[in-house]
């Protein structure tokens, strides 16, 4: 399977992001069950096998009802340092450990003991308890936590704006076009 051609513009602008923590965060917009939106910061953990963005979830939080009832989503990806934002709309996809557990156990696996501890706290959005548990680390010998899903999202549209040329460059692909490269205003 070749490469979509926005996907080494993608790694080219993290990579002159560099070491910074930010460079891996994104921002999920998806659809509440109300129909209002709803806006949130996850961390890029890498590409399935089939090119399809990968996230870690909660079942605990609203976020995969809410993606069952609409599995469309748009992410946002800042690259502050490399003045570039790249927009992916696609659908989502919920795997639990049931389903996958290699590519779950993966995942767990490439966590750092400190970015375990999210998915050993309380419930997230419950009212806050100060006695927890509240973990600063969760070791590797530990099980994975029921509670985690993988996010897949498969991408039929991508987006570029770069700000450093003048005028700024705007372009983007869709899946439906083979991944042709379609310039837009910016």
């Amino acid at each position: 399977m070749s490469l979509p051609p926005w996907r080494p513009l993608l790694r080219g602008a993290r990579q002159r992001e560099g070491r910074s923590p930010g460079t891996t965060w994104l921002q999920l917009a998806t659809t509440a069950h109300d129909g209002t939106p709803r806006v949130r910061t996850l961390v890029f953990r890498g590409w399935s096998s089939a090119g399809e963005l990968e996230l870690l979830t909660d079942t605990r939080s609203d976020k995969p009802s809410e993606l069952l009832g609409q599995p469309r989503v748009e992410l946002c990806w800042l690259f502050r340092k490399a003045r570039e934002q790249f927009r992916l709309r696609g659908s989502s996809v919920l795997v639990s450990a049931e389903q996958e557990p290699e590519a779950l156990r993966d995942h767990w696996q490439r966590l750092s003991p400190s970015g375990r501890m999210v998915w050993a706290w309380p419930t997230p959005g419950d009212c806050f308890c100060p006695e927890g548990p509240w973990p600063q680390e969760v070791a590797d010998e530990e099980p994975i936590p029921s509670h985690l899903l993988i996010l897949r999202l498969a991408l039929d549209r991508v987006e570029q704006l770069d700000l450093k040329p003048h005028p700024h460059l705007r372009r983007c692909w869709e899946l439906r076009d083979g991944w042709l490269e379609q310039r837009l205003n910016p």
